[in-house]
């Protein structure tokens, strides 16, 4: 079988949605020799490292028409290419149906903007809001993969979708992603965030939080991930850390050496930083989301995302009594090793399967 991606969101530094396509990218051509795997974009992209001889690279737009590439362009490379199934793996499909798709919706937040607060969850979002909804419409998905059963639930209700063509597959962490040994040396003791800021992740409340325990606690705050433009500048203070955008063989170490890896999102689709900081055996603390939940299993603290008093309370308690939560350490490493790219590429390509099966015989 050929089966080709949407390569676009390896055109972004960072993020959960690049992460997901280069990932799953490579492991389906290592663990599915016999099938070709392309990755196709109408803009230039970077070679994933590492990439097996299946995983493949398309050309983009050949001419003016191609350049209209859901339409025409993305049409006549998988013809070139001769495609049996394709993949978008950010929320959209070809605008014709010419043969089976898959579409990833990694979660609804795009139209579950927050209504207390004029910070858009997604400000640069509008083309996601309209156009993903009337492709789902028209059937031009034959298939639906979302990363946890709460989002396949929110799908199916949101766009009325029938059941059987959404798949639940979760996500995974890559084997990079190990404790840390000495990790910790050299640093003062840290809190840590690990993600994109933006309002949706709750940086601000969070900020507040670590503000009450700063002035009790020789506690520091590092907070690493690109900032998103519309989301405030954060000043300098004493005991806080702005890293940035983080190199991936940067971030084992960093969350190894953490005294807690702190996700306070309002709504996650799966929440891939609880489960690369579970799978490197970090105390996580997190939002009570069901995304969140149904990963994180009872192997992190699950909290009210606007509790302030509970998140102060619960990180007080884990600066003067570590030793309760070490077993929370354990039970993290645990969770984690249910989770492998090999697995998400497995059940990925039985949805491809059944995706083809499925276009042949309303064909």
């Amino acid at each position: 079988m050929k089966i080709a991606l949407d390569a676009t969101p390896l055109t972004v530094l960072t993020g959960g949605i690049r992460r997901y396509t280069e990932e799953l990218s490579r492991a389906l051509a290592e663990n599915y020799s016999e099938d070709e795997f392309w990755l196709l974009s109408d803009q230039p992209f970077p070679v994933p490292e590492a990439s097996p001889a299946n995983l493949k690279f398309g050309r983009g737009p050949a001419n003016l028409l191609e350049r209209r590439w859901w339409l025409w362009g993305l049409q006549r490379e998988m013809k070139r290419l001769s495609i049996d199934v394709f993949h978008g793996t950010d929320f959209s499909v070809p605008y014709l149906r010419m043969r089976p798709s898959v579409m990833t919706v990694h979660d609804l937040s795009p139209w579950l903007d927050q209504s207390w607060t004029d910070q858009s969850w997604h400000a640069a979002s509008s083309r996601v809001r309209r156009r993903t909804p009337m492709l789902l419409r028209l059937g031009l998905a034959t298939m639906v993969i979302t990363h946890s059963e709460a989002v396949r639930r929110q799908a199916i209700a949101r766009f009325h979708l029938e059941p059987e063509r959404v798949v639940a597959i979760p996500l995974a962490a890559t084997p990079a992603f190990q404790p840390a040994r000495g990790s910790s040396r050299g640093r003062r003791p840290y809190l840590l965030y690990v993600g994109t800021l933006e309002p949706r992740k709750n940086v601000g409340f969070l900020l507040d939080v670590w503000r009450e325990l700063y002035r009790e606690h020789a506690i520091e705050l590092v907070l690493a991930g690109r900032r998103r433009p519309d989301f405030p500048e954060i000043g300098p203070e004493p005991g806080l850390h702005l890293t940035g955008a983080v190199e991936n063989e940067e971030l084992p170490e960093l969350y190894s050496g953490a005294l807690a890896c702190l996700y306070p999102s309002s709504y996650e689709g799966f929440g891939l930083p609880v489960l690369e900081a579970m799978q490197c055996g970090a105390m996580v603390i997190t939002s009570r989301d069901p995304a969140i939940a149904e990963l994180a299993g009872d192997a992190a603290i699950l909290l009210e995302v606007g509790d302030r008093a509970a998140w102060v309370e619960t990180l007080h308690c884990l600066l003067t009594q570590p030793e309760s939560f070490e077993r929370f350490r354990e039970k993290a490493l645990a969770r984690a090793a249910q989770f492998s790219w090999a697995k998400t590429a497995k059940l990925t390509r039985e949805v491809y399967a059944e995706a083809a099966e499925r276009f042949r015989k309303k064909a």
